[in-house]
This record gives C-alpha cells, sequence and structure tokens, in this order.
C-alpha cells in the first residue's frame, strides 16, 4: 500500500469509531519520527481504546506492521505507530493539555475530508 492509502486507512478507521476533530498533520521535512501524524479525540475511556483498536486491526488485515501500541490500558493517550504514520488517540482532556496541533504549528494540515474520499 502506498503511503497515502495507509493514511486513508487510518483516518477511515478512526473516524468508523466516531473519533473527534480527526486531523493530519504534514510533518514531511519537520520531524524525523513519522510523515504524518494522525490526531484526534474519543469521549471516554472505551472509546479512545476501540478507536485505537480498530486502526490497529485494520493495519493488520492489510499486512501493515504495526510497530506498537502504547498507553492502551490507560487509554489518556494512545499512540498506535505504522512507521511513517502515526495516529495519536487522546482523551479529550489530555488533548486539550497536550494540543499537538499547537506544538507542531509549523506542520501544514491535510484535508481530512479529501482523505476519507479517495
Amino acid at each position: 500500500m502506498t503511503e497515502q492509502e495507509i493514511l486513508q486507512l487510518v483516518v477511515r478507521a478512526a473516524d468508523d469509531k466516531k473519533a473527534e476533530n480527526i486531523v493530519v498533520l504534514n510533518m514531511k521535512g519537520i520531524s524525523l519520527v513519522a510523515d504524518y501524524f494522525v490526531i484526534c479525540h474519543g469521549n471516554s475511556e472505551k472509546q479512545v481504546q476501540a478507536i485505537a483498536r480498530e486502526i490497529k486491526e485494520k493495519a493488520e488485515e492489510h499486512h501493515i506492521p504495526v510497530k506498537r501500541v502504547e498507553g492502551f490500558h490507560e487509554a489518556k493517550w494512545v499512540l498506535v505507530d505504522l512507521g511513517d504514520i502515526v495516529a495519536h488517540i487522546f482523551d479529550k482532556e489530555e488533548r486539550n493539555y497536550y494540543n499537538l496541533e499547537r506544538l507542531w504549528g509549523d506542520a501544514p494540515l491535510e484535508d481530512v475530508e479529501s482523505v476519507l474520499q479517495q
């Protein structure tokens, strides 16, 4: 799968589990960690876990290696590392506190709607 197809898969998986305020930051040339950060939040511990589980399961279904999943049991900030794409699934309060969108404010935003429609 191409990077764009994997990005689409991650965004769709989050959207399927009703993730709130999905944002995609293009980290190319900004971070050595990943090319894209997908940031979203859930409104409960169970929803945060469901979003992370869906992303992980969809990746595995498509034979995309999941390098690691961190924070799943606490469900405050779950990180799903797919290599070039890292999904950050937050509890709403944690998302507001860490505010990755502001921290990485120099990263261009991808249009999530166009990603979902591809």
